[in-house]
């Protein structure tokens, strides 16, 4: 019996604190910091001693490159497409099968729209005249190299954009490539 007067007593308190809720006003925080977030500026100098002028925001070393990322080594420029005309593929040749099965199955997702399935220019959107002048791959006046079509995709050329953040990583591209240069040839036969 104790117990049971024991636990209508602490109802009824709770109860009684429940009812006195103003729901119109805010109820009690016990972590404010939760709820009411201190806003920081970007680069608004808090002088915490740890690093100059108080900013923790800093430019990376001049030279660094993110990690897993290896730079191009040629410019956007027609004597960087030049240069690169003479760049061969990094890819092993023992693995050439496999290298263009990966590169079929990624130019028919990213260029065959336009470029077509053969390499001939006339993709989906050249048919349907959404997209004009998309070359053929056997046009002699272009001179493609793995190079250049490596070149092509890391920047883009006239309409075309660049495809590199398509692509997972730099073998993805040269993998197109090589496929780019097997559809030339078959275009070329």
């Amino acid at each position: 019996m104790k117990q049971l007067g024991k636990i209508s007593v602490a109802l009824v308190l709770v109860l009684l604190v429940v009812s006195c809720a103003d729901k119109n006003r805010p109820n009690y925080q016990y972590m404010p910091n939760m709820y009411e977030p201190v806003g920081y500026e970007t680069y608004q100098g808090i002088d915490n001693g740890l690093f100059p002028d108080g900013t923790e925001a800093m430019l990376p070393v001049e030279g660094t490159i993110s990690r897993g990322y290896m730079p191009y080594e040629f410019e956007n420029t027609p004597e960087g497409k030049e240069l690169a005309r003479l760049n061969p593929s990094p890819l092993d040749s023992l693995n050439m099968e496999t290298d263009l099965a990966k590169g079929r199955e990624l130019y028919d997702i990213y260029c065959a729209i336009c470029h077509g399935a053969k390499g001939d220019g006339q993709g989906n959107l050249v048919k349907r005249e959404k997209i004009l002048g998309v070359p053929s791959y056997d046009d002699m006046a272009r001179n493609i190299t793995v190079g250049t079509a490596y070149h092509t995709i890391y920047y883009g050329l006239n309409s075309m954009g660049s495809y590199a953040s398509q692509f997972a990583n730099e073998e993805e591209m040269w993998q197109v490539s090589e496929y780019v240069m097997k559809l030339k040839e078959d275009l070329t036969k």
